[in-house]
C-alpha cells in the first residue's frame, strides 16, 4: 500500500496519445473554426459610436465582407464610397437621410442598396452621380436632423429625407445602447466564436425553455417603442419641418421618400381590429402629408403602387414586417429615378 501512494501508476503509452490527439483535434477545430468563420464575417462587426448630436453613428472608414456582403462606411459614417468634401465639377450629388431600410444592413450588399441602384440608373442616363447614403439603423427624425447639422449637406444638389411608418411616432433614439446591446457594438470581439456564441447562439436560446432564465443581456428593440404615439406624433413633425427648415436654409431642394411597411398595405381578409390600427396608422401618415404639403415638400410615396399589387407579389419585397429586400430596394430606386428624372422633378436631373 504504501509503495502505491509513493509510487502511483504512469499513464500508458496509448492513454498518452490518445490524450495528444484529443488535443490536437480540439486545437484543430479551434483555430480552424476561428478562420473559418473569419472568412464568413463573424468578429468584424460593423462598428458604432456616440454622437453628442446625433444620438450615435457607424464609425468612419470601415470596408468589411460580412456573411458574403460587402459593407462600406466613407469618412463621414455614410454607407457609401469614400468622397471629396467638394463636389467635383460636373457631378450630380444626391444626399439621402434615413434609418435601417435606407442603410440595408448585413443582409444587403454594398451594390444591392437604393442608394447604390439609384446612383446606377443616373449614370446609366448619361450623369456623372454621387447617391450618398447617411443613415443608421433605429434613426428617428431628431438623428437625421443631427446628423445635417453636424455635417451639412455636401454640396448636394438635393436631399432625399427617407420616411417609413414607424418613423412617424418613433422617438428619437439615443446613444445609451452604443456598446452595450449586442446589436449596437463599438469594438470588436477578441474572437470570431465569442461574437457567434454572445450575439447569436445565446440570445436563439436563451429566450426558450430551459435557457430562458439565465438571460442577462437582451436585445432591445431594434426599433424604439413610443409610450405616448401623439406626442412623440408632434414631436417628429416640429423636427421634420425643422429639418426642412435648415435645407431650405441651404437652399437645397428637398424631398421626403416614403417607403410603406407591410401592415400599411391592402391585404384580403383582415380582422376588424387590425383594420382599425391600420386606420390609425393611415391617419398619422396624412396628418404628416398634410405638413408636407404647407411646407410645399415633394413627396415620392411608393405606397399608391404596391398596394394595388396582388398580396403575393407586394411580400416579395419585403425581408420582414419593415425591412424591405433587394428586390424592394431596385423598385424604390427605379421610382425615385423616375419621379425625379424621367417626370423631371429635379431640375438638376432633368439637365
Amino acid at each position: 500500500m504504501l509503495l502505491c501512494r509513493q509510487f502511483p501508476l504512469r499513464s500508458s503509452p496509448m492513454k498518452l496519445r490518445w490524450r495528444f490527439w484529443v488535443g490536437f483535434a480540439f486545437l484543430t477545430i479551434l483555430v480552424g473554426g476561428e478562420i473559418g468563420l473569419r472568412l464568413f464575417g463573424f468578429g468584424h462587426p460593423a462598428l458604432l459610436q456616440a454622437d453628442p448630436n446625433m444620438g450615435y453613428r457607424y464609425q468612419p472608414n470601415q470596408n468589411l465582407r460580412r456573411f458574403g456582403k460587402r459593407i462600406v462606411y466613407n469618412q463621414y459614417s455614410q454607407r457609401s464610397e469614400p468622397i471629396s468634401l467638394e463636389k467635383p465639377p460636373g457631378t450630380l450629388r444626391i444626399l439621402m437621410v434615413g434609418d435601417s431600410l435606407l442603410n440595408g444592413g448585413n443582409p444587403t450588399d454594398q451594390s444591392q442598396t437604393i442608394t447604390e441602384l439609384f446612383e446606377n440608373h443616373l449614370r446609366e442616363a448619361g450623369f456623372e452621380a454621387e447617391v450618398l447614403n447617411a443613415s443608421a439603423g433605429s434613426w428617428g427624425m431628431g438623428n437625421r436632423l443631427g446628423y445635417l447639422q453636424e455635417f451639412g449637406v455636401f454640396q448636394s444638389d438635393a436631399v432625399i429625407l427617407q420616411i417609413a411608418s414607424h418613423d412617424l411616432t418613433q422617438p428619437t433614439s439615443t446613444s445609451k445602447w452604443i456598446g452595450v446591446d449586442l446589436n449596437y457594438p463599438d469594438r470588436a470581439p477578441l474572437l470570431a466564436w465569442q461574437e457567434l456564441f454572445v450575439r447569436y447562439l445565446w440570445p436563439f436560446l436563451s429566450v426558450r425553455p430551459p435557457f430562458n432564465h439565465f438571460l442577462v443581456n437582451p436585445r432591445v428593440s431594434e426599433i424604439p417603442v413610443s409610450v405616448d404615439p401623439n406626442h412623440d406624433l408632434r414631436q417628429n413633425q416640429q423636427l421634420l419641418k425643422a429639418t426642412i427648415l435648415l435645407l431650405r436654409e441651404k437652399k437645397v431642394p428637398v424631398y421626403v421618400l416614403f417607403i410603406p411597411e407591410t401592415r400599411d398595405l391592402r391585404v384580403e381578409g383582415e380582422p376588424e381590429a387590425y383594420q382599425k390600427f391600420k386606420a390609425k396608422a393611415m391617419q398619422q401618415k396624412n396628418d404628416f402629408l398634410q405638413l408636407l404639403r404647407s411646407l410645399q415638400v415633394p413627396v415620392i410615396d411608393v405606397y399608391p403602387a404596391w398596394t394595388q399589387l396582388p398580396a403575393s407579389e407586394m411580400l416579395r419585397y419585403y425581408r420582414d414586417y419593415v425591412h424591405v429586400n433587394e428586390a424592394g430596394n431596385a423598385a424604390i430606386a427605379k421610382t425615385l429615378f423616375d419621379e425625379l428624372c424621367t417626370y423631371k422633378q429635379l431640375v438638376a436631373c432633368a439637365r
